[in-house]
């Protein structure tokens, strides 16, 4: 049964107000798709269908719905439903959700949950936004060295109700420090007699948590891990981030990248539910920003206004030479930026950087510059098809140029390369094209008043 298929049935069951037969499809279908319906229902509603699930099904169901219908049922709730509510789910789900209430709503919440909980949570929610911290949970097998396998699997056993994931397990010492890791698939191998110590992998690939949580993205990827322990600063361990969570992650960045590239705001909602008002702070300040920029462009017409006057024939040249400038410019902080990001390229790698994207640059100037030659041989002569050319592959190399860089001085600054947005780029470059094209046109012509 598709998605579209389900919302059309419980949208039926709403209408005819027979809420028992639409929890009894949200009890059918998984969680996920449950949850995609609901976002799509008036909170009222959704609210109404999922107190009527049990509270494992509520608890699975509710950690996928969008953070700000949580946020908003969350607060439909007693105290005593979101305690309940709170202890079913998922570690680094319920930690979201609490930094997203209120601080009234989380002194209310805190008294109504055991002490173990209160100090999990608290411990996930202080890691600041956009840290490894941030993304992990605390629901991991551990172990001791000096255990044997049998009891290990034991111990799994007993705990793999209420982890994250059970395939892999890491081994703590008396002070909680990381000392080894090893898998479900060398446990159940394994002879039972045999001590941890003995089987277990002691150069463990670990995170910090103030690192940014893109590290352990990277990590997961790189190793094929299923998930990556997090230490703190003392070396203790604090938590694990898991494949999906980093898989999340890498959407989420890749997402924001984007949002920057175009010079878009990340908005709060989906795009689907935003209001008009969200739609339009999300693009009013770059825009409003690059307006003033592209007065730069218009200052350098102005200043040549007599040498268009005296040959108008190069206007029609104009935005073919400064859109090819944006455009090769944009090109190049693209890929730049998703090279960083990827860590395929380190800032210390401009100077390499640089000299191969000039050569590049350069073969693309000339390529487009043989195209544009013709038309302006056949549009104002030869002098001007040569002056033309000649701009052509100056200013593609000098976008390009300008497109690469701008990340690499970004990161320099500690600022996110992919503010190097291809609007912003663009704006950069039209200027430039203009002072390149009029200067070459000015040095390189006689001009008819001039004779």
């Amino acid at each position: 049964m598709t998605l579209d298929t389900l919302t059309l049935r419980l949208q039926h069951h709403i209408d005819q107000k027979d809420y028992t037969a639409g929890t009894a499809l949200l009890n059918d279908i998984p969680a996920v798709d449950a949850a995609s319906v609901l976002n799509d229902t008036p909170l009222s509603t959704a609210w109404k269908l999922l107190s009527s699930l049990n509270i494992n099904r509520k608890a699975s169901v509710f950690g996928h719905l969008r953070p700000t219908m949580q946020a908003d049922m969350a607060r439909l709730m007693s105290r005593k439903e979101l305690a309940l509510l709170f202890e079913e789910m998922e570690h680094d789900e319920r930690a979201d959700l609490y930094n997203r209430l209120s601080e009234s709503e989380r002194r209310a919440l805190l008294p109504g949950l055991a002490h173990a909980e209160r100090e999990d949570i608290r411990l996930l929610a202080s890691y600041p936004e956009g840290t490894v911290g941030s993304v992990m949970t605390s629901a991991y097998v551990t172990l001791r060295a000096d255990q044997t396998v049998a009891q290990a699997l034991d111990t799994i056993r007993l705990e793999a109700p209420d982890m994250e994931t059970i395939y892999q397990a890491y081994v703590l010492d008396e002070s909680r420090h990381l000392v080894g890791t090893l898998s479900l698939r060398d446990l159940i191998l394994a002879v039972p007699a045999m001590l941890i110590e003995q089987i277990m992998v002691k150069d463990v690939i670990q995170c910090q948590a103030q690192e940014p949580r893109t590290a352990a993205a990277r990590q997961i990827a790189h190793y094929d891990l299923i998930a990556v322990p997090v230490v703190n600063e003392t070396g203790q361990m604090v938590g694990i981030v898991t494949h999906d969570d980093a898989l999340d992650v890498t959407q989420e960045e890749s997402t924001d990248d984007q949002l920057r590239l175009g010079a878009v705001s990340r908005l709060a909602v989906s795009f689907k539910d935003a209001s008009i008002g969200a739609l339009y702070r999300t693009r009013v300040g770059w825009l409003v920003i690059l307006v003033f920029g592209n007065l730069f462009s218009g200052a350098g017409i102005a200043h040549f206004e007599s040498l268009i006057e005296s040959l108008v024939a190069l206007v029609f040249f104009l935005p073919l030479l400064v859109d090819s400038g944006g455009n090769a410019g944009s090109q190049s902080a693209t890929l730049m930026v998703r090279a960083l990001a990827t860590g395929e390229v380190m800032a210390k790698d401009w100077v390499q950087m640089l000299g191969k994207e000039i050569i590049v640059a350069l073969l693309l100037g000339l390529s487009m510059a043989l195209a544009v030659s013709l038309i302006g041989f056949v549009r104002a002569g030869p002098e001007v098809a040569l002056v033309v050319s000649i701009t052509m592959v100056i200013i593609v190399i000098v976008g390009s140029v300008i497109g690469m860089l701008l990340p690499f001085l970004l990161t320099r600054f500690k600022l996110d390369p992919a503010s190097a947005s291809a609007p912003l780029i663009t704006s950069i470059c039209d200027g430039v094209g203009v002072l390149i094209y009029f200067n070459i046109a000015n040095l390189m012509l006689v001009l008819p008043d001039a004779v």
